[in-house]
């Protein structure tokens, strides 16, 4: 099924996305997407810089998760665009690791969410880009959804155990605590 859909998304001509989504998924290399915005919230006064800080705590640990012990354990080969023909207007560089989990999908989703907790307003802007990073990644045919779909549990996994951390932490006001009150 997973080949499937890769496949379907492939054959699916959508000249007016194609660009913007390899622009997308280009942003998102190296986590510069959540990166920039982390930047811009900590200079939003402390409760976003809080929120931040939570967010790139769960990136460094949906990164580390995801090219340290998933990659490695599953090796999955990166799909076949030229078989797929995924159009070259689409296409980004084929990165050399393994395709599953998708590390850009779980950083993202990492940070949406982690951030989103954090600060409410945030959530749904952050997880529509998130969500657009991870189908920006099978759009341009480096990934095929299943890969993403485990990296989206990557990040949600790692944006609770953040929140947790700094929950648990003896400084600071206690976020996770107010929202079960």
């Amino acid at each position: 099924m997973d080949g499937a859909v890769y496949a379907a998304v492939a054959a699916t001509p959508t000249p007016a996305l194609d660009r913007g989504l390899r622009r997308l998924s280009n942003a998102a290399d190296h986590s510069k997407i959540s990166l920039t915005v982390a930047a811009a919230l900590a200079l939003a006064g402390r409760r976003p810089r809080r929120a931040a800080a939570v967010g790139l705590g769960a990136v460094a640990l949906a990164s580390a998760t995801t090219n340290l012990l998933g990659k490695r354990l599953v090796r999955r080969a990166r799909p076949d665009r030229e078989a797929a023909r995924v159009s070259v207007d689409r296409q980004v560089r084929m990165p050399t690791s393994a395709s599953f989990p998708s590390g850009h999908t779980a950083s993202a989703v990492a940070f949406a969410s982690a951030v989103g907790m954090e600060l409410p307003a945030a959530a749904l802007p952050l997880g529509m880009l998130a969500w657009a990073v991870g189908y920006s990644r099978v759009h341009t045919g480096v990934h095929y959804p299943g890969d993403v779909a485990a990296g989206a549990v990557v990040g949600l996994a790692s944006a609770a155990v953040a929140l947790a951390v700094v929950d648990a932490a003896p400084w600071g006001d206690r976020p996770l605590a107010r929202l079960r009150r």
